[in-house]
Protein backbone atom coordinates (compact mmCIF):
# COMPACT_ATOMS: atom_id res chain seq x y z
CA UNK A 1 0.00 0.00 0.00
CA UNK A 2 2.57 2.23 0.60
CA UNK A 3 4.46 1.99 -2.75
CA UNK A 4 0.79 3.51 -4.52
CA UNK A 5 0.34 5.79 -1.83
CA UNK A 6 3.74 7.39 -2.85
CA UNK A 7 2.52 7.27 -6.45
CA UNK A 8 -0.77 9.12 -5.80
CA UNK A 9 1.78 12.15 -4.16
CA UNK A 10 3.82 11.91 -7.36
CA UNK A 11 1.27 11.91 -9.81
CA UNK A 12 -0.89 14.58 -8.06
CA UNK A 13 1.63 16.44 -5.63
CA UNK A 14 -1.04 19.24 -4.71
CA UNK A 15 -3.25 16.70 -2.38
CA UNK A 16 -3.11 15.81 1.09
CA UNK A 17 -3.21 12.88 3.02
CA UNK A 18 -5.43 10.28 2.49
CA UNK A 19 -6.03 11.10 -0.51
CA UNK A 20 -9.91 11.84 -1.38
CA UNK A 21 -11.64 12.57 -5.03
CA UNK A 22 -15.21 12.97 -5.84
CA UNK A 23 -16.85 10.79 -8.30
CA UNK A 24 -17.41 12.00 -12.11
CA UNK A 25 -21.27 12.67 -11.43
CA UNK A 26 -22.52 13.42 -14.74
CA UNK A 27 -24.98 16.01 -13.99
CA UNK A 28 -23.96 17.06 -10.66
CA UNK A 29 -19.82 17.21 -10.74
CA UNK A 30 -19.08 20.36 -12.33
CA UNK A 31 -16.20 22.35 -12.69
CA UNK A 32 -17.56 24.67 -9.29
CA UNK A 33 -16.88 20.91 -7.30
CA UNK A 34 -14.62 19.49 -8.75
CA UNK A 35 -12.22 22.63 -8.31
CA UNK A 36 -13.18 22.87 -4.99
CA UNK A 37 -12.08 19.84 -4.24
CA UNK A 38 -8.89 19.69 -5.85
CA UNK A 39 -8.56 23.37 -3.55
CA UNK A 40 -9.66 21.47 -0.74
CA UNK A 41 -6.65 18.90 -1.12
CA UNK A 42 -8.21 16.47 -3.17
CA UNK A 43 -8.96 15.52 -6.59
CA UNK A 44 -11.60 16.75 -8.27
CA UNK A 45 -13.29 15.52 -11.04
CA UNK A 46 -16.18 16.88 -13.30
CA UNK A 47 -18.63 14.48 -15.00
CA UNK A 48 -17.97 14.39 -18.98
CA UNK A 49 -20.99 13.33 -20.07
CA UNK A 50 -21.18 9.57 -22.37
CA UNK A 51 -21.93 11.36 -26.38
CA UNK A 52 -18.15 11.55 -27.57
CA UNK A 53 -19.64 13.05 -31.47
CA UNK A 54 -18.42 15.39 -33.31
CA UNK A 55 -21.40 17.30 -32.76
CA UNK A 56 -21.86 16.23 -28.56
CA UNK A 57 -23.33 19.30 -27.10
CA UNK A 58 -21.75 17.30 -23.69
CA UNK A 59 -18.25 17.94 -25.27
CA UNK A 60 -18.76 21.81 -26.00
CA UNK A 61 -20.00 22.05 -22.76
CA UNK A 62 -17.47 20.01 -20.72
CA UNK A 63 -14.85 22.37 -23.00
CA UNK A 64 -15.99 25.40 -20.80
CA UNK A 65 -16.14 24.16 -17.76
CA UNK A 66 -12.61 23.21 -17.95
CA UNK A 67 -11.62 26.67 -18.94
CA UNK A 68 -13.79 27.74 -16.13
CA UNK A 69 -11.82 24.75 -13.98
CA UNK A 70 -8.80 25.98 -15.16
CA UNK A 71 -9.61 29.93 -13.84
CA UNK A 72 -11.01 28.41 -10.48
CA UNK A 73 -8.04 26.28 -9.46
CA UNK A 74 -5.21 28.52 -10.77
CA UNK A 75 -1.72 27.70 -10.48
CA UNK A 76 -1.26 25.71 -7.71
CA UNK A 77 0.01 22.64 -9.26
CA UNK A 78 2.46 21.59 -11.68
CA UNK A 79 1.91 21.69 -15.86
CA UNK A 80 -1.24 20.03 -15.79
CA UNK A 81 -4.86 21.20 -14.76
CA UNK A 82 -5.00 19.41 -11.46
CA UNK A 83 -8.48 18.15 -12.30
CA UNK A 84 -9.62 15.13 -13.70
CA UNK A 85 -12.86 13.96 -15.88
CA UNK A 86 -15.31 10.93 -16.30
CA UNK A 87 -16.64 9.16 -18.64
CA UNK A 88 -19.43 6.67 -19.21
CA UNK A 89 -17.83 4.39 -21.99
CA UNK A 90 -20.89 2.47 -23.02
CA UNK A 91 -20.82 3.93 -26.72
CA UNK A 92 -17.36 4.71 -27.22
CA UNK A 93 -17.43 6.08 -30.77
CA UNK A 94 -15.78 9.07 -31.26
CA UNK A 95 -13.77 9.13 -28.01
CA UNK A 96 -10.44 8.63 -29.54
CA UNK A 97 -10.74 11.44 -32.36
CA UNK A 98 -12.92 13.99 -29.83
CA UNK A 99 -12.20 13.82 -26.82
CA UNK A 100 -8.39 12.95 -26.24
CA UNK A 101 -7.63 15.99 -28.17
CA UNK A 102 -9.55 18.10 -25.71
CA UNK A 103 -8.44 16.40 -22.74
CA UNK A 104 -4.66 16.94 -24.35
CA UNK A 105 -5.15 20.91 -25.14
CA UNK A 106 -6.51 21.03 -21.74
CA UNK A 107 -3.88 19.59 -19.73
CA UNK A 108 -6.21 17.46 -17.38
CA UNK A 109 -4.69 15.30 -14.65
CA UNK A 110 -6.38 12.53 -15.24
CA UNK A 111 -9.17 10.74 -17.14
CA UNK A 112 -11.70 8.58 -15.45
CA UNK A 113 -13.43 5.54 -17.91
CA UNK A 114 -16.32 3.70 -16.88
CA UNK A 115 -19.45 1.44 -17.37
CA UNK A 116 -18.50 -0.11 -20.56
CA UNK A 117 -20.43 -2.52 -23.15
CA UNK A 118 -17.29 -4.89 -22.18
CA UNK A 119 -14.21 -4.93 -20.72
CA UNK A 120 -12.23 -5.08 -23.79
CA UNK A 121 -13.82 -1.98 -24.96
CA UNK A 122 -11.92 0.14 -23.16
CA UNK A 123 -8.41 -1.18 -24.70
CA UNK A 124 -8.40 1.46 -27.56
CA UNK A 125 -9.21 4.05 -25.57
CA UNK A 126 -6.15 3.43 -22.98
CA UNK A 127 -3.44 2.51 -26.44
CA UNK A 128 -4.89 6.15 -27.71
CA UNK A 129 -4.46 7.99 -24.37
CA UNK A 130 -1.07 6.22 -24.04
CA UNK A 131 -0.17 6.91 -27.55
CA UNK A 132 -0.50 11.07 -26.80
CA UNK A 133 0.90 10.50 -23.57
CA UNK A 134 4.70 8.96 -24.52
CA UNK A 135 4.68 11.57 -27.67
CA UNK A 136 4.07 14.45 -25.51
CA UNK A 137 5.17 15.69 -22.29
CA UNK A 138 1.23 15.65 -20.90
CA UNK A 139 1.56 13.03 -17.76
CA UNK A 140 -2.03 12.06 -17.60
CA UNK A 141 -3.18 9.47 -15.07
CA UNK A 142 -5.91 7.00 -16.25
CA UNK A 143 -8.57 5.64 -14.27
CA UNK A 144 -10.48 2.81 -14.48
CA UNK A 145 -14.03 2.07 -12.74
CA UNK A 146 -14.35 -1.70 -11.32
CA UNK A 147 -16.80 -3.51 -9.67
CA UNK A 148 -15.08 -7.23 -10.22
CA UNK A 149 -12.04 -8.91 -9.72
CA UNK A 150 -12.17 -9.60 -12.98
CA UNK A 151 -12.26 -6.23 -14.23
CA UNK A 152 -10.08 -4.95 -12.32
CA UNK A 153 -7.50 -7.01 -13.39
CA UNK A 154 -8.07 -6.82 -17.46
CA UNK A 155 -7.86 -2.94 -16.55
CA UNK A 156 -4.71 -3.45 -15.48
CA UNK A 157 -3.98 -5.60 -18.09
CA UNK A 158 -4.78 -2.67 -20.23
CA UNK A 159 -2.77 0.10 -18.68
CA UNK A 160 -4.96 1.75 -16.25
CA UNK A 161 -3.06 3.57 -14.03
CA UNK A 162 -5.38 3.44 -11.12
CA UNK A 163 -8.35 0.96 -10.15
CA UNK A 164 -11.67 2.61 -8.63
CA UNK A 165 -12.66 -0.56 -6.67
CA UNK A 166 -16.64 0.16 -6.43
CA UNK A 167 -18.18 -2.19 -3.80
CA UNK A 168 -22.18 -2.51 -3.97
CA UNK A 169 -23.10 0.43 -1.33
CA UNK A 170 -22.45 2.71 -3.75
CA UNK A 171 -24.76 5.20 -4.85
CA UNK A 172 -25.65 5.60 -8.56
CA UNK A 173 -24.73 3.13 -11.21
CA UNK A 174 -22.82 -0.04 -10.15
CA UNK A 175 -22.53 -3.44 -11.33
CA UNK A 176 -25.75 -5.30 -11.04
CA UNK A 177 -23.61 -8.69 -10.01
CA UNK A 178 -21.06 -6.88 -7.29
CA UNK A 179 -20.20 -7.26 -3.56
CA UNK A 180 -19.02 -5.27 -1.04
CA UNK A 181 -16.02 -3.09 -0.77
CA UNK A 182 -15.44 -5.47 2.40
CA UNK A 183 -14.65 -8.68 0.31
CA UNK A 184 -14.27 -7.03 -2.78
CA UNK A 185 -11.25 -5.03 -1.88
CA UNK A 186 -8.81 -7.19 -0.31
CA UNK A 187 -9.07 -9.87 -3.42
CA UNK A 188 -8.20 -7.45 -5.88
CA UNK A 189 -5.23 -5.89 -3.34
CA UNK A 190 -3.88 -9.47 -3.23
CA UNK A 191 -4.24 -10.50 -7.03
CA UNK A 192 -2.33 -6.58 -7.79
CA UNK A 193 0.55 -8.22 -5.85
CA UNK A 194 0.10 -11.70 -6.19
CA UNK A 195 1.04 -10.25 -10.39
CA UNK A 196 3.31 -7.83 -9.99
CA UNK A 197 0.95 -5.12 -10.97
CA UNK A 198 0.77 -3.17 -7.23
CA UNK A 199 4.13 -1.54 -7.80
CA UNK A 200 2.88 0.69 -10.79
CA UNK A 201 -0.81 0.86 -10.06
CA UNK A 202 -2.76 3.01 -7.22
CA UNK A 203 -6.09 1.52 -5.51
CA UNK A 204 -9.36 3.71 -4.76
CA UNK A 205 -12.15 2.33 -2.62
CA UNK A 206 -15.75 3.83 -3.55
CA UNK A 207 -18.96 2.79 -2.78
CA UNK A 208 -20.39 3.81 0.93
CA UNK A 209 -17.84 6.20 2.43
CA UNK A 210 -19.12 8.94 3.70
CA UNK A 211 -16.77 10.33 6.88
CA UNK A 212 -13.52 9.30 8.43
CA UNK A 213 -14.40 5.76 9.91
CA UNK A 214 -15.36 4.59 6.16
CA UNK A 215 -11.71 5.58 4.78
CA UNK A 216 -10.04 4.61 7.62
CA UNK A 217 -11.62 1.28 6.90
CA UNK A 218 -11.17 1.30 3.00
CA UNK A 219 -7.07 2.25 3.66
CA UNK A 220 -7.65 -1.39 6.22
CA UNK A 221 -8.67 -3.30 3.16
CA UNK A 222 -5.99 -2.16 0.74
CA UNK A 223 -7.01 1.63 -0.92
CA UNK A 224 -4.30 3.87 -1.36
CA UNK A 225 -7.41 6.46 -1.19
CA UNK A 226 -11.09 6.64 -1.67
CA UNK A 227 -13.75 8.18 -3.85
CA UNK A 228 -16.75 9.63 -1.97
CA UNK A 229 -20.08 10.37 -4.23
CA UNK A 230 -23.19 10.82 -2.29
CA UNK A 231 -21.39 12.67 0.20
CA UNK A 232 -20.32 15.63 -2.08
CA UNK A 233 -23.29 16.05 -3.68
CA UNK A 234 -24.82 17.74 -0.11
CA UNK A 235 -22.20 19.90 -0.48
CA UNK A 236 -22.65 24.26 -0.89
CA UNK A 237 -20.58 23.69 -4.06
CA UNK A 238 -22.83 20.72 -5.63
CA UNK A 239 -25.14 21.91 -8.64
CA UNK A 240 -27.01 18.85 -7.52
CA UNK A 241 -31.29 20.36 -6.66
CA UNK A 242 -32.25 21.38 -3.51
CA UNK A 243 -34.70 18.37 -3.48
CA UNK A 244 -31.90 15.73 -4.08
CA UNK A 245 -29.98 16.94 -0.65
CA UNK A 246 -32.85 17.21 1.48
CA UNK A 247 -33.37 13.74 0.17
CA UNK A 248 -29.80 12.61 1.11
CA UNK A 249 -29.59 14.69 4.49
CA UNK A 250 -32.93 13.43 5.57
CA UNK A 251 -32.16 9.99 4.67
CA UNK A 252 -31.94 7.41 7.38
CA UNK A 253 -31.07 3.37 7.44
CA UNK A 254 -30.12 2.94 3.88
CA UNK A 255 -30.22 -1.28 4.07
CA UNK A 256 -34.16 -0.34 3.82
CA UNK A 257 -34.37 2.96 2.41
CA UNK A 258 -32.43 2.13 -0.84
CA UNK A 259 -31.96 0.09 -3.31
CA UNK A 260 -29.83 -1.74 -6.09
CA UNK A 261 -32.37 -2.01 -9.67
CA UNK A 262 -32.59 -0.86 -13.01
CA UNK A 263 -36.26 0.10 -12.35
CA UNK A 264 -34.81 3.76 -11.14
CA UNK A 265 -34.03 4.03 -14.89
CA UNK A 266 -36.96 2.35 -16.21
CA UNK A 267 -39.11 4.88 -14.95
CA UNK A 268 -37.58 8.31 -15.95
CA UNK A 269 -36.71 6.63 -19.16
CA UNK A 270 -33.24 6.65 -18.37
CA UNK A 271 -32.33 3.06 -19.04
CA UNK A 272 -29.53 3.07 -21.66
CA UNK A 273 -27.16 0.96 -19.20
CA UNK A 274 -26.18 -1.84 -20.86
CA UNK A 275 -27.83 -5.15 -18.60
CA UNK A 276 -24.44 -6.16 -16.28
CA UNK A 277 -25.17 -2.67 -14.35
CA UNK A 278 -27.68 -1.34 -12.13
CA UNK A 279 -28.20 1.43 -9.85
CA UNK A 280 -28.46 2.29 -6.32
CA UNK A 281 -31.13 4.70 -5.26
CA UNK A 282 -33.76 6.32 -2.67
CA UNK A 283 -37.14 4.13 -2.82
CA UNK A 284 -39.52 6.86 -4.28
CA UNK A 285 -42.85 7.50 -5.42
CA UNK A 286 -42.97 5.30 -8.44
CA UNK A 287 -40.53 2.20 -6.97
CA UNK A 288 -43.67 1.95 -4.32
CA UNK A 289 -46.24 2.03 -7.39
CA UNK A 290 -44.07 -0.46 -8.79
CA UNK A 291 -44.44 -2.83 -5.89
CA UNK A 292 -48.04 -2.33 -6.02
CA UNK A 293 -48.91 -3.21 -9.21
CA UNK A 294 -48.49 -0.45 -11.10
CA UNK A 295 -47.37 -0.72 -14.91
CA UNK A 296 -44.22 0.97 -16.24
CA UNK A 297 -46.28 2.89 -19.27
CA UNK A 298 -48.12 4.03 -16.07
CA UNK A 299 -45.84 5.80 -14.28
CA UNK A 300 -43.20 6.96 -16.98
CA UNK A 301 -46.32 8.62 -18.06
CA UNK A 302 -46.53 10.20 -14.49
CA UNK A 303 -43.01 10.90 -14.44
CA UNK A 304 -43.47 12.79 -17.92
CA UNK A 305 -46.31 14.68 -16.40
CA UNK A 306 -44.95 15.74 -12.87
CA UNK A 307 -41.68 17.32 -14.69
CA UNK A 308 -44.24 18.70 -17.21
CA UNK A 309 -45.67 20.60 -14.28
CA UNK A 310 -42.50 21.42 -12.42
CA UNK A 311 -42.64 19.00 -9.81
CA UNK A 312 -39.40 17.02 -8.58
CA UNK A 313 -40.95 14.65 -6.53
CA UNK A 314 -40.73 11.42 -8.65
CA UNK A 315 -36.67 12.54 -9.68
CA UNK A 316 -34.83 9.36 -9.01
CA UNK A 317 -32.47 10.25 -5.73
CA UNK A 318 -29.03 8.13 -6.56
CA UNK A 319 -27.78 7.52 -3.11
CA UNK A 320 -25.53 5.14 -1.93
CA UNK A 321 -26.39 2.93 1.77
CA UNK A 322 -24.52 5.29 3.94
CA UNK A 323 -27.26 7.23 3.34
CA UNK A 324 -28.56 7.42 7.32
CA UNK A 325 -24.59 8.81 8.49
CA UNK A 326 -24.91 12.09 6.34
CA UNK A 327 -26.63 15.11 8.28
CA UNK A 328 -25.55 18.34 6.97
CA UNK A 329 -24.35 20.03 3.62
CA UNK A 330 -21.06 21.24 4.62
CA UNK A 331 -18.21 23.02 2.14
CA UNK A 332 -16.48 20.48 0.55
CA UNK A 333 -13.03 22.42 2.21
CA UNK A 334 -14.72 21.65 6.24
CA UNK A 335 -15.86 18.40 4.47
CA UNK A 336 -11.82 17.63 3.57
CA UNK A 337 -10.94 18.39 6.47
CA UNK A 338 -13.00 17.00 8.81
CA UNK A 339 -12.32 13.67 6.89
CA UNK A 340 -9.09 13.40 6.81
CA UNK A 341 -9.00 14.70 10.81
CA UNK A 342 -11.49 11.66 11.97
CA UNK A 343 -9.11 9.05 9.71
CA UNK A 344 -6.19 10.82 12.66
CA UNK A 345 -8.49 10.40 15.37
CA UNK A 346 -9.71 6.59 14.77
CA UNK A 347 -6.45 5.97 13.83
CA UNK A 348 -5.34 7.33 17.56
CA UNK A 349 -7.87 5.53 19.07
CA UNK A 350 -7.17 2.23 17.07
CA UNK A 351 -3.32 2.41 18.23
CA UNK A 352 -4.08 2.92 22.09
CA UNK A 353 -6.92 0.21 21.81
CA UNK A 354 -4.55 -2.24 19.94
Amino acid sequence: MAQSKHLLQTWFPHTTSPFIANAPMFGFADYSLAAAVTKAGGLGFIGGGFDFTTESSQLTKLNGQLEKARAEVGDISSNNLPIGVGFITFKPSGFIDNVIPLLQRHRLAAVWLSFPEADADHLPIIEGIHQVRTKSDWNVKIFVQTGTVQAAMEAVKQGADVVVVQGSDAGGHQWAQGASLISLLPEVRDTLAETGAASHTAVLAAGGIVDGRGCVAALGLGADGVVMGTRFVATEECAAPSLIKKAILSGSDGAASTIKSIRHDVFQSTDVFPRQYDGRAVIGISYDESKSGASDEDIIQRYKDAMKNGEDDRRTVWAGASIGVIKEELSVSNLVKSVQQEVKSVLNRLNQSI
